[in-house]
Protein backbone atom coordinates (compact mmCIF):
# COMPACT_ATOMS: atom_id res chain seq x y z
CA UNK A 1 0.00 0.00 0.00
CA UNK A 2 1.14 3.50 -1.09
CA UNK A 3 1.81 5.77 1.55
CA UNK A 4 0.40 9.02 1.03
CA UNK A 5 3.08 11.52 1.66
CA UNK A 6 5.90 9.84 0.77
CA UNK A 7 8.39 9.97 -2.90
CA UNK A 8 11.05 8.38 -4.36
CA UNK A 9 13.32 10.89 -6.10
CA UNK A 10 14.69 8.86 -8.98
CA UNK A 11 17.80 9.34 -10.58
CA UNK A 12 18.59 12.28 -12.72
CA UNK A 13 19.15 11.02 -15.91
CA UNK A 14 23.17 12.91 -17.09
CA UNK A 15 21.75 14.57 -20.81
CA UNK A 16 24.99 16.25 -20.70
CA UNK A 17 27.38 15.66 -23.86
CA UNK A 18 30.06 14.19 -21.68
CA UNK A 19 29.19 10.83 -19.80
CA UNK A 20 31.51 11.93 -16.94
CA UNK A 21 29.17 14.14 -15.46
CA UNK A 22 27.13 11.06 -14.43
CA UNK A 23 28.30 11.74 -10.84
CA UNK A 24 27.32 15.05 -10.83
CA UNK A 25 23.55 14.07 -11.59
CA UNK A 26 24.23 10.90 -9.36
CA UNK A 27 24.64 13.95 -6.46
CA UNK A 28 22.12 16.09 -7.26
CA UNK A 29 20.12 13.67 -6.59
CA UNK A 30 21.44 12.38 -3.61
CA UNK A 31 21.05 16.39 -2.58
CA UNK A 32 17.58 16.45 -3.39
CA UNK A 33 16.27 13.57 -1.35
CA UNK A 34 18.28 14.92 1.08
CA UNK A 35 16.55 17.90 1.13
CA UNK A 36 13.30 16.15 1.30
CA UNK A 37 14.24 14.31 4.11
CA UNK A 38 14.83 16.94 6.56
CA UNK A 39 10.73 17.52 5.97
CA UNK A 40 8.71 15.76 8.40
CA UNK A 41 6.08 13.76 8.14
CA UNK A 42 7.09 12.88 4.48
CA UNK A 43 8.43 9.36 3.61
CA UNK A 44 11.06 9.40 0.85
CA UNK A 45 13.17 6.59 -0.29
CA UNK A 46 16.67 5.95 0.42
CA UNK A 47 19.78 6.59 -2.44
CA UNK A 48 20.13 2.84 -2.39
CA UNK A 49 16.38 1.90 -3.23
CA UNK A 50 16.33 4.61 -5.81
CA UNK A 51 19.05 4.28 -7.78
CA UNK A 52 18.22 0.37 -8.26
CA UNK A 53 16.05 1.86 -10.85
CA UNK A 54 18.70 3.80 -12.43
CA UNK A 55 18.53 3.35 -16.46
CA UNK A 56 15.85 0.90 -16.18
CA UNK A 57 12.56 1.57 -17.95
CA UNK A 58 10.25 0.40 -15.40
CA UNK A 59 6.37 1.53 -15.62
CA UNK A 60 6.27 4.37 -12.53
CA UNK A 61 3.48 2.43 -11.01
CA UNK A 62 5.08 -0.61 -10.74
CA UNK A 63 7.73 1.54 -8.81
CA UNK A 64 5.27 2.82 -6.37
CA UNK A 65 4.02 -0.50 -5.77
CA UNK A 66 7.64 -1.83 -5.01
CA UNK A 67 8.64 1.01 -2.79
CA UNK A 68 5.36 2.21 -1.00
CA UNK A 69 5.21 5.51 -2.22
CA UNK A 70 2.77 8.06 -3.44
CA UNK A 71 4.95 10.06 -6.06
CA UNK A 72 8.01 10.04 -7.80
CA UNK A 73 10.43 12.66 -9.38
CA UNK A 74 12.02 12.38 -11.86
CA UNK A 75 14.19 14.60 -14.35
CA UNK A 76 17.43 15.08 -16.46
CA UNK A 77 20.26 17.23 -16.31
CA UNK A 78 22.79 18.71 -18.67
CA UNK A 79 25.87 20.59 -17.41
CA UNK A 80 27.71 22.67 -20.53
CA UNK A 81 30.26 24.94 -19.50
CA UNK A 82 29.50 27.11 -16.38
CA UNK A 83 25.49 26.47 -17.19
CA UNK A 84 23.32 23.58 -15.78
CA UNK A 85 19.92 23.00 -17.46
CA UNK A 86 17.72 21.08 -14.34
CA UNK A 87 13.95 19.59 -15.97
CA UNK A 88 11.85 17.76 -13.52
CA UNK A 89 8.53 16.32 -13.05
CA UNK A 90 6.32 14.67 -10.04
CA UNK A 91 4.55 12.11 -10.92
CA UNK A 92 1.30 10.09 -8.75
CA UNK A 93 2.39 6.17 -9.04
CA UNK A 94 -1.39 5.65 -8.91
CA UNK A 95 -2.22 6.52 -12.13
CA UNK A 96 0.77 8.07 -14.10
CA UNK A 97 -0.81 11.50 -13.57
CA UNK A 98 2.14 14.42 -13.39
CA UNK A 99 1.64 16.55 -10.96
CA UNK A 100 3.82 19.22 -11.87
CA UNK A 101 6.55 20.02 -14.49
CA UNK A 102 9.16 22.58 -14.69
CA UNK A 103 12.51 23.28 -16.59
CA UNK A 104 15.13 25.42 -15.21
CA UNK A 105 18.45 27.42 -17.07
CA UNK A 106 21.18 28.65 -14.29
CA UNK A 107 24.56 29.69 -13.40
CA UNK A 108 26.69 26.43 -12.11
CA UNK A 109 26.98 29.28 -9.10
CA UNK A 110 23.13 28.87 -8.37
CA UNK A 111 23.81 24.96 -7.77
CA UNK A 112 22.63 24.88 -4.22
CA UNK A 113 19.65 27.94 -4.39
CA UNK A 114 18.20 25.33 -7.24
CA UNK A 115 18.22 22.47 -5.07
CA UNK A 116 16.56 24.67 -2.66
CA UNK A 117 13.94 25.60 -5.13
CA UNK A 118 13.21 22.30 -6.25
CA UNK A 119 12.91 21.08 -2.92
CA UNK A 120 10.81 23.09 -1.95
CA UNK A 121 8.43 23.07 -4.87
CA UNK A 122 8.35 19.37 -4.75
CA UNK A 123 7.69 19.20 -0.75
CA UNK A 124 4.93 22.18 -1.51
CA UNK A 125 2.94 20.30 -3.86
CA UNK A 126 2.98 16.83 -2.23
CA UNK A 127 1.69 19.11 0.74
CA UNK A 128 -0.63 19.86 -1.88
CA UNK A 129 -2.13 16.82 -2.57
CA UNK A 130 -1.58 14.75 0.55
CA UNK A 131 -1.95 16.37 3.56
CA UNK A 132 -0.41 18.84 6.32
CA UNK A 133 3.74 19.00 6.52
CA UNK A 134 5.52 21.40 7.86
CA UNK A 135 8.04 22.94 6.04
CA UNK A 136 11.02 24.95 6.46
CA UNK A 137 11.82 28.34 4.57
CA UNK A 138 15.19 26.17 3.24
CA UNK A 139 15.63 22.91 3.03
CA UNK A 140 19.01 23.21 1.24
CA UNK A 141 22.16 26.24 2.11
CA UNK A 142 25.10 27.09 0.31
CA UNK A 143 27.95 24.66 0.95
CA UNK A 144 30.73 26.83 -0.27
CA UNK A 145 31.81 29.27 -2.67
CA UNK A 146 33.86 26.85 -4.92
CA UNK A 147 31.51 24.97 -7.79
CA UNK A 148 35.01 23.10 -8.57
CA UNK A 149 35.03 22.12 -4.67
CA UNK A 150 31.46 20.83 -4.69
CA UNK A 151 31.90 18.92 -8.00
CA UNK A 152 34.91 16.74 -6.36
CA UNK A 153 32.59 16.32 -3.31
CA UNK A 154 30.25 14.62 -5.42
CA UNK A 155 32.59 12.73 -7.06
CA UNK A 156 34.49 11.50 -4.00
CA UNK A 157 30.47 10.36 -2.75
CA UNK A 158 30.20 8.05 -6.34
CA UNK A 159 32.87 6.52 -5.61
CA UNK A 160 32.42 5.80 -1.53
CA UNK A 161 28.98 4.61 -2.30
CA UNK A 162 29.91 1.80 -4.63
CA UNK A 163 31.11 0.38 -1.34
CA UNK A 164 34.53 -1.34 -2.58
CA UNK A 165 37.47 -0.58 -0.99
CA UNK A 166 39.66 -0.02 -4.35
CA UNK A 167 37.27 2.56 -4.91
CA UNK A 168 37.60 4.34 -1.44
CA UNK A 169 41.19 4.90 -2.58
CA UNK A 170 39.05 6.99 -5.39
CA UNK A 171 37.06 8.21 -3.08
CA UNK A 172 39.71 9.40 -0.72
CA UNK A 173 41.51 11.07 -4.00
CA UNK A 174 38.33 13.29 -5.03
CA UNK A 175 37.70 14.54 -0.90
CA UNK A 176 41.34 15.77 -0.84
CA UNK A 177 41.43 17.73 -4.26
CA UNK A 178 38.08 19.16 -2.48
CA UNK A 179 39.28 20.56 0.48
CA UNK A 180 42.45 21.67 -1.52
CA UNK A 181 39.66 24.06 -3.15
CA UNK A 182 38.06 24.94 -0.59
CA UNK A 183 39.09 23.99 3.08
CA UNK A 184 35.75 25.15 4.84
CA UNK A 185 33.76 22.65 3.27
CA UNK A 186 32.84 20.97 6.06
CA UNK A 187 31.09 17.21 3.92
CA UNK A 188 34.60 16.05 2.42
CA UNK A 189 35.73 15.74 5.61
CA UNK A 190 33.39 13.71 7.37
CA UNK A 191 33.58 11.59 4.04
CA UNK A 192 37.09 10.68 4.20
CA UNK A 193 36.56 10.07 8.12
CA UNK A 194 34.29 7.59 6.92
CA UNK A 195 36.43 5.84 4.18
CA UNK A 196 39.58 6.24 6.65
CA UNK A 197 37.92 4.91 9.45
CA UNK A 198 35.90 2.20 7.44
CA UNK A 199 39.58 0.91 5.63
CA UNK A 200 41.20 0.66 9.07
CA UNK A 201 38.37 -1.31 11.05
CA UNK A 202 38.11 -4.17 8.60
CA UNK A 203 42.08 -4.12 8.07
CA UNK A 204 42.21 -2.94 4.31
CA UNK A 205 44.36 0.06 5.46
CA UNK A 206 47.33 -0.13 8.44
CA UNK A 207 45.10 0.76 11.24
CA UNK A 208 47.53 3.24 12.97
CA UNK A 209 47.72 5.14 9.85
CA UNK A 210 44.04 4.92 9.06
CA UNK A 211 42.94 5.69 12.46
CA UNK A 212 45.01 8.91 12.76
CA UNK A 213 43.98 10.38 9.35
CA UNK A 214 40.26 9.72 10.15
CA UNK A 215 40.68 11.54 13.69
CA UNK A 216 42.37 14.32 11.77
CA UNK A 217 39.84 14.80 9.44
CA UNK A 218 37.05 13.92 11.65
CA UNK A 219 38.64 17.08 14.37
CA UNK A 220 39.03 19.56 11.18
CA UNK A 221 35.23 18.87 9.85
CA UNK A 222 33.95 19.37 13.23
CA UNK A 223 35.39 22.75 14.08
CA UNK A 224 33.41 23.73 10.87
CA UNK A 225 30.37 22.22 11.79
CA UNK A 226 29.62 19.90 14.80
CA UNK A 227 25.65 20.16 14.50
CA UNK A 228 25.00 18.57 11.43
CA UNK A 229 23.47 15.03 11.09
CA UNK A 230 26.69 14.07 8.50
CA UNK A 231 28.68 15.29 12.15
CA UNK A 232 26.80 13.40 14.32
CA UNK A 233 26.80 10.22 11.80
CA UNK A 234 30.39 10.52 11.18
CA UNK A 235 31.01 10.65 15.18
CA UNK A 236 28.86 7.92 15.73
CA UNK A 237 30.52 5.56 13.23
CA UNK A 238 34.08 6.45 15.01
CA UNK A 239 32.28 5.44 18.53
CA UNK A 240 30.92 2.29 17.04
CA UNK A 241 33.96 0.70 15.07
CA UNK A 242 36.93 2.26 15.94
CA UNK A 243 36.17 3.32 19.96
CA UNK A 244 33.99 0.48 20.29
CA UNK A 245 31.30 2.74 22.62
CA UNK A 246 27.90 1.57 21.31
CA UNK A 247 25.78 3.50 24.14
CA UNK A 248 28.10 6.81 23.07
CA UNK A 249 27.08 5.72 19.44
CA UNK A 250 23.41 5.70 20.06
CA UNK A 251 23.34 8.71 21.78
CA UNK A 252 25.11 10.23 18.61
CA UNK A 253 22.90 8.39 16.14
CA UNK A 254 19.86 9.69 18.26
CA UNK A 255 20.71 13.53 17.67
CA UNK A 256 21.40 12.49 13.43
CA UNK A 257 17.89 11.22 13.49
CA UNK A 258 16.18 14.28 15.12
CA UNK A 259 18.15 16.14 11.78
CA UNK A 260 17.24 13.49 9.73
CA UNK A 261 14.56 11.18 11.05
CA UNK A 262 14.66 9.27 7.28
CA UNK A 263 18.46 8.28 7.30
CA UNK A 264 18.60 4.64 6.69
CA UNK A 265 21.98 4.57 6.99
CA UNK A 266 21.95 6.27 10.63
CA UNK A 267 19.07 3.91 11.07
CA UNK A 268 20.84 0.56 10.17
CA UNK A 269 23.93 1.99 12.38
CA UNK A 270 21.85 2.26 15.22
CA UNK A 271 20.75 -1.97 14.45
CA UNK A 272 24.49 -2.64 14.88
CA UNK A 273 24.98 -0.98 17.83
CA UNK A 274 22.04 -2.80 19.43
CA UNK A 275 23.29 -6.04 17.98
CA UNK A 276 26.82 -5.34 19.61
CA UNK A 277 24.67 -4.89 22.41
CA UNK A 278 22.61 -8.00 22.50
CA UNK A 279 19.38 -5.31 22.37
CA UNK A 280 17.53 -7.57 19.31
CA UNK A 281 14.36 -5.78 19.73
CA UNK A 282 15.85 -2.69 19.33
CA UNK A 283 17.92 -3.69 17.06
CA UNK A 284 15.39 -5.02 14.60
CA UNK A 285 12.92 -1.96 15.23
CA UNK A 286 15.59 0.21 13.84
CA UNK A 287 15.98 -1.97 10.64
CA UNK A 288 12.15 -1.52 10.09
CA UNK A 289 12.28 1.84 9.82
CA UNK A 290 15.35 1.67 7.84
CA UNK A 291 13.76 -0.72 4.97
CA UNK A 292 10.31 1.26 5.22
CA UNK A 293 12.54 4.00 3.08
CA UNK A 294 15.06 1.75 2.03
CA UNK A 295 13.57 -1.36 0.81
CA UNK A 296 15.76 -2.35 -1.57
CA UNK A 297 19.18 -2.20 0.42
CA UNK A 298 20.98 -5.54 0.33
CA UNK A 299 22.80 -4.51 3.00
CA UNK A 300 19.60 -3.51 5.35
CA UNK A 301 18.17 -7.38 4.41
CA UNK A 302 21.57 -8.71 5.33
CA UNK A 303 21.16 -6.89 8.92
CA UNK A 304 17.92 -8.10 9.37
CA UNK A 305 18.75 -11.45 8.79
CA UNK A 306 21.98 -11.24 10.96
CA UNK A 307 19.47 -10.40 13.38
CA UNK A 308 17.84 -13.63 13.53
CA UNK A 309 20.92 -15.43 12.63
CA UNK A 310 22.83 -14.31 16.04
CA UNK A 311 19.38 -15.37 17.55
CA UNK A 312 19.05 -18.91 16.23
CA UNK A 313 16.57 -18.36 13.83
CA UNK A 314 18.35 -19.79 10.58
CA UNK A 315 14.91 -20.36 8.83
CA UNK A 316 13.82 -16.78 9.28
CA UNK A 317 16.89 -15.51 8.82
CA UNK A 318 17.32 -17.46 5.20
CA UNK A 319 14.34 -15.26 3.91
CA UNK A 320 15.90 -11.89 4.82
CA UNK A 321 19.19 -13.62 3.34
CA UNK A 322 17.01 -14.85 0.11
CA UNK A 323 15.63 -10.99 -0.52
CA UNK A 324 19.45 -9.29 -0.13
CA UNK A 325 20.48 -11.91 -3.05
CA UNK A 326 17.79 -11.23 -4.90
CA UNK A 327 18.51 -7.24 -4.75
CA UNK A 328 22.41 -8.15 -5.18
CA UNK A 329 23.40 -12.17 -5.98
CA UNK A 330 26.73 -11.54 -5.12
CA UNK A 331 26.39 -9.98 -1.98
CA UNK A 332 29.40 -11.75 0.06
CA UNK A 333 27.81 -10.94 3.67
CA UNK A 334 24.06 -12.43 2.67
CA UNK A 335 26.03 -15.53 0.94
CA UNK A 336 28.46 -16.48 3.91
CA UNK A 337 25.78 -16.03 6.65
CA UNK A 338 23.53 -18.47 4.57
CA UNK A 339 26.33 -21.00 4.41
CA UNK A 340 26.52 -20.63 8.35
CA UNK A 341 22.88 -21.24 8.41
CA UNK A 342 22.87 -24.21 6.80
CA UNK A 343 25.75 -25.79 8.81
CA UNK A 344 23.38 -25.13 11.75
CA UNK A 345 20.67 -26.62 10.22
CA UNK A 346 23.03 -29.61 9.22
CA UNK A 347 21.72 -28.77 5.18
CA UNK A 348 25.08 -29.87 3.62
CA UNK A 349 23.10 -29.93 0.01
CA UNK A 350 22.29 -26.64 0.59
CA UNK A 351 25.65 -25.34 1.84
CA UNK A 352 27.35 -27.47 -1.26
CA UNK A 353 24.85 -25.23 -3.75
CA UNK A 354 25.83 -22.21 -2.44
CA UNK A 355 29.22 -22.87 -2.72
CA UNK A 356 29.46 -24.68 -6.02
CA UNK A 357 27.22 -21.57 -7.84
CA UNK A 358 29.90 -18.89 -6.06
CA UNK A 359 33.40 -20.02 -6.91
CA UNK A 360 34.22 -16.45 -5.96
CA UNK A 361 33.12 -16.62 -2.34
CA UNK A 362 35.62 -15.49 -0.06
CA UNK A 363 37.12 -18.13 2.30
CA UNK A 364 34.89 -20.84 0.60
CA UNK A 365 37.23 -23.57 1.58
CA UNK A 366 36.25 -23.38 4.87
CA UNK A 367 33.02 -24.27 5.00
CA UNK A 368 32.90 -27.69 4.79
CA UNK A 369 35.11 -28.03 7.43
CA UNK A 370 33.50 -25.87 9.66
CA UNK A 371 30.15 -28.48 9.09
CA UNK A 372 31.82 -31.66 9.92
CA UNK A 373 33.07 -29.94 12.86
CA UNK A 374 30.27 -28.80 14.24
CA UNK A 375 28.17 -31.90 12.80
CA UNK A 376 29.96 -34.67 12.84
CA UNK A 377 32.59 -33.57 15.61
CA UNK A 378 35.54 -33.50 13.85
CA UNK A 379 38.42 -31.56 14.49
CA UNK A 380 39.60 -29.24 11.68
CA UNK A 381 43.21 -30.23 10.86
CA UNK A 382 45.22 -26.82 10.82
CA UNK A 383 47.68 -28.51 8.31
CA UNK A 384 44.78 -29.04 5.74
CA UNK A 385 43.40 -26.36 5.28
CA UNK A 386 44.75 -22.85 3.95
CA UNK A 387 45.55 -19.56 5.45
CA UNK A 388 42.49 -17.05 6.21
CA UNK A 389 42.28 -13.47 5.42
CA UNK A 390 39.22 -12.39 7.65
CA UNK A 391 37.95 -10.33 5.24
CA UNK A 392 34.58 -10.34 5.96
CA UNK A 393 34.52 -12.69 9.44
CA UNK A 394 36.90 -13.85 12.01
CA UNK A 395 37.14 -16.88 10.04
CA UNK A 396 41.01 -17.34 11.90
CA UNK A 397 39.21 -17.39 15.78
CA UNK A 398 36.72 -19.90 14.11
CA UNK A 399 39.17 -22.31 12.69
CA UNK A 400 40.76 -22.00 16.02
CA UNK A 401 38.16 -22.59 18.06
CA UNK A 402 36.70 -25.21 15.73
CA UNK A 403 40.62 -27.34 15.89
CA UNK A 404 39.88 -26.97 19.77
CA UNK A 405 42.93 -25.09 20.34
CA UNK A 406 40.65 -22.82 22.63
CA UNK A 407 44.00 -21.32 24.49
CA UNK A 408 44.58 -19.83 21.34
CA UNK A 409 41.75 -19.22 20.23
CA UNK A 410 41.07 -16.47 23.73
CA UNK A 411 44.45 -15.03 23.29
CA UNK A 412 43.64 -14.65 19.42
CA UNK A 413 40.29 -13.31 20.87
CA UNK A 414 41.83 -10.59 23.12
CA UNK A 415 44.56 -9.44 20.62
CA UNK A 416 41.98 -8.55 18.22
CA UNK A 417 39.62 -7.56 20.75
CA UNK A 418 42.41 -5.36 21.74
CA UNK A 419 42.64 -3.64 17.72
CA UNK A 420 38.92 -3.40 17.55
CA UNK A 421 38.95 -4.99 14.64
CA UNK A 422 35.52 -4.78 12.68
CA UNK A 423 34.83 -8.38 12.36
CA UNK A 424 34.82 -9.05 15.62
CA UNK A 425 32.74 -6.61 17.37
CA UNK A 426 29.78 -8.92 17.44
CA UNK A 427 31.80 -11.62 18.92
CA UNK A 428 29.94 -12.15 22.03
CA UNK A 429 26.60 -12.67 19.93
CA UNK A 430 28.37 -15.23 17.60
CA UNK A 431 26.69 -18.40 18.06
CA UNK A 432 30.42 -20.03 16.62
CA UNK A 433 32.27 -18.65 19.83
CA UNK A 434 29.66 -20.27 22.21
CA UNK A 435 32.98 -22.99 23.14
CA UNK A 436 34.83 -19.90 24.36
CA UNK A 437 32.22 -18.68 26.59
CA UNK A 438 33.44 -22.31 29.11
CA UNK A 439 37.28 -20.90 29.16
CA UNK A 440 38.26 -19.93 31.94
CA UNK A 441 39.04 -15.36 31.50
CA UNK A 442 36.58 -15.30 29.01
CA UNK A 443 34.03 -13.36 31.14
CA UNK A 444 36.75 -10.76 31.92
CA UNK A 445 36.79 -9.96 28.09
CA UNK A 446 32.80 -9.33 28.60
CA UNK A 447 32.98 -7.15 31.10
CA UNK A 448 35.42 -4.68 29.73
CA UNK A 449 35.05 -4.66 26.22
CA UNK A 450 31.82 -1.87 25.75
CA UNK A 451 31.44 1.63 26.87
CA UNK A 452 28.60 1.79 29.37
CA UNK A 453 25.21 3.62 29.95
CA UNK A 454 25.38 7.09 30.82
CA UNK A 455 21.97 7.19 30.97
CA UNK A 456 18.50 6.29 29.88
CA UNK A 457 18.20 6.36 25.94
CA UNK A 458 14.61 7.79 24.62
CA UNK A 459 14.98 6.66 21.26
CA UNK A 460 11.72 8.18 19.58
CA UNK A 461 12.74 9.78 17.35
CA UNK A 462 9.12 11.31 15.91
CA UNK A 463 8.67 14.81 17.15
CA UNK A 464 4.88 15.35 18.37
CA UNK A 465 2.87 17.40 16.59
CA UNK A 466 1.69 20.80 18.18
CA UNK A 467 -1.79 22.92 17.89
CA UNK A 468 -0.30 25.52 15.58
CA UNK A 469 -3.12 27.83 15.84
CA UNK A 470 -5.13 28.60 19.12
CA UNK A 471 -8.62 27.54 19.16
CA UNK A 472 -9.69 31.52 18.85
CA UNK A 473 -7.69 32.23 15.98
CA UNK A 474 -8.92 29.27 14.18
CA UNK A 475 -12.28 30.76 13.54
CA UNK A 476 -10.44 34.45 12.50
CA UNK A 477 -8.61 32.48 9.44
CA UNK A 478 -11.55 30.14 8.92
CA UNK A 479 -13.40 33.11 8.59
CA UNK A 480 -10.95 35.28 6.41
CA UNK A 481 -10.59 31.95 3.94
CA UNK A 482 -14.53 32.05 3.24
CA UNK A 483 -14.62 35.70 2.78
CA UNK A 484 -11.90 34.94 -0.15
CA UNK A 485 -13.63 32.34 -1.69
CA UNK A 486 -17.13 33.91 -1.11
CA UNK A 487 -16.47 37.04 -2.32
CA UNK A 488 -13.70 37.42 -4.40
CA UNK A 489 -13.92 33.60 -5.98
CA UNK A 490 -10.26 33.41 -5.11
CA UNK A 491 -10.06 29.36 -6.26
CA UNK A 492 -11.42 30.29 -9.74
CA UNK A 493 -7.29 31.04 -10.20
CA UNK A 494 -5.91 27.98 -11.83
CA UNK A 495 -2.48 28.94 -10.85
CA UNK A 496 -3.42 29.27 -6.92
CA UNK A 497 -0.80 27.56 -4.44
CA UNK A 498 -0.88 26.79 -0.84
CA UNK A 499 1.80 29.56 -0.59
CA UNK A 500 -0.56 32.00 -2.27
CA UNK A 501 -3.43 31.52 -0.52
CA UNK A 502 -0.86 31.98 2.56
CA UNK A 503 0.19 34.96 1.87
CA UNK A 504 -3.41 36.49 0.88
CA UNK A 505 -4.88 35.73 4.52
CA UNK A 506 -1.09 36.86 6.35
CA UNK A 507 -0.49 33.70 7.31
CA UNK A 508 2.36 31.16 7.39
CA UNK A 509 1.93 27.88 4.68
CA UNK A 510 2.62 25.72 7.37
CA UNK A 511 0.32 27.04 9.83
CA UNK A 512 -2.37 27.14 6.87
CA UNK A 513 -1.74 23.91 6.01
CA UNK A 514 -2.41 22.37 9.51
CA UNK A 515 -5.74 24.74 9.77
CA UNK A 516 -6.84 22.84 6.43
CA UNK A 517 -5.62 19.21 7.43
CA UNK A 518 -6.53 19.04 11.16
CA UNK A 519 -9.55 21.79 11.33
CA UNK A 520 -10.83 21.43 8.49
CA UNK A 521 -10.55 17.79 7.53
CA UNK A 522 -8.95 18.78 3.49
CA UNK A 523 -5.81 19.51 2.00
CA UNK A 524 -5.14 21.96 -0.10
CA UNK A 525 -6.57 20.33 -3.45
CA UNK A 526 -9.71 19.22 -1.61
CA UNK A 527 -10.47 22.28 -0.52
CA UNK A 528 -9.96 24.44 -3.61
CA UNK A 529 -11.08 21.49 -5.67
CA UNK A 530 -13.95 21.24 -3.43
CA UNK A 531 -14.97 24.62 -3.90
CA UNK A 532 -14.22 24.41 -8.04
CA UNK A 533 -16.81 21.70 -7.81
CA UNK A 534 -19.61 23.40 -5.94
CA UNK A 535 -19.15 26.96 -8.45
CA UNK A 536 -19.50 23.91 -11.61
CA UNK A 537 -22.60 23.15 -10.50
CA UNK A 538 -23.90 26.31 -10.17
CA UNK A 539 -23.12 27.57 -13.24
CA UNK A 540 -23.52 24.71 -15.39
CA UNK A 541 -27.62 24.85 -14.08
CA UNK A 542 -27.08 28.56 -14.95
CA UNK A 543 -29.32 29.43 -18.32
CA UNK A 544 -25.75 32.06 -18.77
CA UNK A 545 -23.61 29.03 -19.38
CA UNK A 546 -25.93 27.28 -21.57
CA UNK A 547 -23.43 27.91 -24.69
CA UNK A 548 -20.04 26.67 -22.54
CA UNK A 549 -19.33 23.49 -22.69
CA UNK A 550 -19.14 21.38 -18.97
CA UNK A 551 -15.06 21.69 -20.12
CA UNK A 552 -15.90 24.72 -20.74
CA UNK A 553 -17.53 25.62 -17.51
CA UNK A 554 -14.80 23.38 -15.65
CA UNK A 555 -12.65 26.06 -16.61
CA UNK A 556 -14.12 29.37 -15.50
CA UNK A 557 -14.42 27.21 -11.97
CA UNK A 558 -10.97 27.19 -11.99
CA UNK A 559 -9.87 23.91 -13.08
CA UNK A 560 -6.81 23.25 -15.50
CA UNK A 561 -7.11 19.74 -16.75
CA UNK A 562 -9.69 17.88 -17.99
CA UNK A 563 -8.24 14.45 -16.33
CA UNK A 564 -8.22 16.20 -13.00
CA UNK A 565 -11.89 17.53 -13.23
CA UNK A 566 -13.27 14.44 -13.87
CA UNK A 567 -11.71 12.46 -11.63
CA UNK A 568 -12.27 14.81 -8.67
CA UNK A 569 -15.94 15.19 -9.52
CA UNK A 570 -16.85 11.72 -9.85
CA UNK A 571 -15.02 11.30 -6.85
CA UNK A 572 -17.12 13.60 -5.03
CA UNK A 573 -20.50 13.29 -6.69
CA UNK A 574 -20.02 9.42 -7.68
CA UNK A 575 -21.34 10.23 -11.15
CA UNK A 576 -19.45 11.75 -13.95
CA UNK A 577 -20.45 15.73 -14.49
CA UNK A 578 -22.37 14.82 -17.39
CA UNK A 579 -24.55 12.04 -15.59
CA UNK A 580 -24.89 14.51 -12.94
CA UNK A 581 -26.13 17.65 -14.92
CA UNK A 582 -28.61 15.28 -16.58
CA UNK A 583 -29.80 13.87 -13.36
CA UNK A 584 -30.96 18.19 -12.50
CA UNK A 585 -32.81 18.03 -15.88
Amino acid sequence: MNTQKSIVVLPFENISSDPDNEYFANGITEEIINALSKVEGLKVTARTSSFAYKNKPIDIRIIGNQLGVATALEGSIRKAGNRIRVSAQLIKTENGFQVWSESFDRDLTDIFELQDEISLIIADKIRENFGHLEIEEHLVTQQTDSIEAYSYYLKGRHYQLRWNFDEFELAIEAYKKSIELDSKFDKPYFGLVQCYGLLASWGALDKEFGLLQAEKYLNTGLKINNKSSVAYFALATQALWIEWKPYFALGLLKEALKINPNDSEALESAAEAHIALGNFQEAISKIEKALDVNPLSANHHFTMGNIHYLQGNHQIALKSFKRSLEIDPSWEFSLQVSCLCYIFLKNKQALEEILAGHSGLAEREFFIPLYDAINHHKDIDLNSIPKTQNIYFPWSLWILIYSKQYSEALEHLKLHIDKKQGQYLNFQREPLNAPLKKIEGYKEIVETVFDQPKQSLNEDYTLHSNVLIPKEDQLYYKAKLDELMNQEALYASDKLSLRELANAIDLHPNKLSWLLNEVLGKNFNEYINGLRIEDFKIKALDPHYSHFSLLGIAYESGFSSKSVFNDFFKKTEGLTPSAWVKLQS
